[in-house]
């Protein structure tokens, strides 16, 4: 008996086989009914079928099993996609999706061996379902890592937009406290929760704004034109303070002029140069350049300190990476990655060069001299 005549007679058979095994899946399972535990089974097994029915040539075999088969027109979710999707929201994990497709794996293969009776199971259609079933747990899986991907994303923007009121809350009374003339223990603790507050605001802004370039919104750029030199000197100063022990320095050359969003370059500085605090040799300088040239202006940001290898060099602005710790570290890996993408923004560009006694990051931003004409 050929395998798509099989599935389609024996469909309901199959189905119990996988709605029994569905059911072992625990604990997203216990709260099914059945027609939930078979989600989309039937028409998964009829595309299967629909599949095997269809004449195939040999180029498009090597194509389905690269994971090339072609795609449904009009674009549209196959059953395996939305099976996945609602896998997902029903709290399956990734283990036991997979392992749904074995198990039906295993068991179409053994009924249908055994309907075959006394004639030999055909190979060609053995191969091709395998083939087909492989198809159907990469376009589950490819489905379920998005929308694992969306609801983590979602869950990250609802605690960083929590967390924005009570941490404003804390910074605001450190401030207060900071003016009160209670002491110099006051004081001294005021202080290190000034410092904390500042740590604490710039983690959660990064880890919005990687969210949102995970949700594909990307970083907002409101532009403006203002003097470059001035912005980064506010942002310096502000840095001073909550890292009074770094010798931070800066200069301003040239018509540092143009129209670029404010509130975002300072942001970018203030992550390279906690960067540079970070990484850099502990007791040497911050140099902090701002540079106006002929069609944009550039900023270096440079620190002393051993040299950071090219293999460090080509991943250092891709999120989640960090080079090697230090005790006064402890960021989560996206402050270059912030960096990148907010230069990218102003359709300019950052770099990172080292040797032997120092490393640079240079930004280059178009002065856009064109807004507000």
């Amino acid at each position: 008996m050929r395998m798509a005549d099989f599935i389609l007679r024996d469909m309901e058979s199959i189905l119990a086989k996988w709605e029994e095994f569905a059911a072992t899946c625990l604990p997203a399972a216990a709260s099914m009914d059945s027609l939930e535990l078979r989600d989309h089974a039937r028409q998964i097994l009829e595309a299967v079928a629909a599949d095997l029915s269809t004449p195939q040539s040999s180029e498009a075999q090597v194509a389905k099993s690269m994971g090339l088969a072609p795609v449904p027109f009009p674009a549209r979710e196959t059953a395996a996609q939305t099976h996945a999707i609602l896998r997902a929201r029903g709290g399956y994990d990734i283990k036991q999706l997979v392992s749904e497709y074995r198990a039906l794996r295993a068991s179409v293969l053994s009924m249908w061996m055994a309907a075959c009776l006394h004639d030999a199971p055909d190979l060609q259609d053995m191969i091709r379902f395998n083939e087909a079933i492989d198809q159907a747990v990469a376009e589950s899986i490819g489905h379920f890592g998005a929308q694992v991907d969306q609801a983590r994303n979602l869950l990250l923007g609802m605690l960083s937009h929590d967390m924005r009121s009570p941490l404003q809350t804390v910074q605001m009374t450190a401030h207060y406290l900071g003016q009160l003339n209670a002491g110099s223990d006051v004081s001294a603790a005021a202080g290190r929760l000034i410092r904390s507050g500042a740590h604490l605001q710039a983690l959660l802004d990064d880890l919005v704004d990687f969210n949102r370039t995970n949700l594909g919104i990307g970083i907002s750029i409101v532009p403006s034109l203002l003097d470059l030199g001035a912005v980064c000197a506010q942002e310096l100063d502000q840095l001073r303070g909550a890292y009074p022990e770094s010798q931070l320095q800066m200069s301003v050359e040239g018509d540092c002029h143009g129209a670029w969003d404010g509130k975002r370059v300072r942001q970018l500085l203030g992550n390279l140069v906690t960067n540079a605090i970070h990484y850099g040799s502990p007791h040497g300088p911050v140099r902090v350049a701002v540079v106006g040239e002929s069609t944009h202006v550039r900023i270096d940001v440079t620190n002393t300190g051993p040299a950071i290898d090219r293999e460090t060099l080509n991943q250092l602005f891709e999120p989640l990476k960090r080079g090697a710790a230090t005790d006064r570290h402890h960021g989560l890996g996206l402050g270059l990655y912030i960096v990148r993408e907010i230069a990218k923004g102003h359709g300019g560009m950052v770099e990172a060069g080292s040797d032997g006694r120092e490393t640079v990051f240079t930004v280059r931003l178009p002065r856009n001299t064109s807004y507000g004409k």
